[in-house]
């Protein structure tokens, strides 16, 4: 008798079964994605501080740095900015020499996820060149300001990773640890905002 596929879905606290190989949308729900990402942690945790910065904290810091970049940018691709990293919910986040290190497969769960999630919240599975495009830029900008504010980084290493950002895009942005509850809160917050703009 042939052995069982491996269990490839994993339970959710909303009691939802989300499949990690064939994820539907109608799988998928916000209060899920803000927990997940509210207990993973950026820069696997090596920032300073009480709190690990999440990627909750993350998503909320770049769709805020897309609005600078982009004051007039519709409600739909500023949430398409604070889900960026929604699949790390489920699959983590990794610094990007362990994605190099890991390869291609880790690229195709994380697209997969990608489109169902957008799918779920009204937005295309796959997003226009340049809306990714400006949330990549505005991704560097946050990575920047995390790694000179939290991780460590001299300002010169951050320049030679991540480029200097324009310092209107950084200015006034003050990185601030609070306690998952809290992050998990203001990201349920930040998109029932911007899916009732919609």
């Amino acid at each position: 008798m042939p052995k069982p596929p491996p269990r490839a879905w994993q339970r959710m606290l909303s009691g939802r079964r989300l499949d990690l190989l064939d994820p539907t949308p109608v799988d998928i729900e916000i209060e899920d994605i803000a927990h997940g990402l509210a207990f993973v942690a950026r820069w696997n945790g090596q920032t300073r501080g009480d709190y690990a910065y999440s990627v909750a904290e993350h998503s909320l810091l770049v769709e805020a740095i897309c609005g600078r970049l982009k004051p007039d940018w519709p409600a739909k691709w500023r949430l398409a900015a604070l889900l960026h990293d929604a699949p790390e919910y489920v699959i983590g986040d990794m610094i990007s020499p362990v994605k190099a290190a890991v390869g291609p497969g880790y690229g195709a769960l994380d697209e997969r996820l990608t489109a169902a999630i957008h799918l779920r919240f009204g937005l295309p599975a796959m997003l226009p060149k340049p809306v990714k495009s400006l949330i990549k830029r505005a991704d560097r900008v946050s990575a920047w300001l995390e790694a000179v504010q939290l991780a460590g980084f001299a300002t010169v290493e951050a320049d030679r990773f991540f480029g200097r950002p324009d310092p209107a895009l950084t200015e006034g942005l003050t990185l601030v640890l609070r306690p998952p509850v809290e992050a998990r809160d203001a990201f349920t917050a930040r998109h029932a905002a911007l899916m009732a703009a919609l």
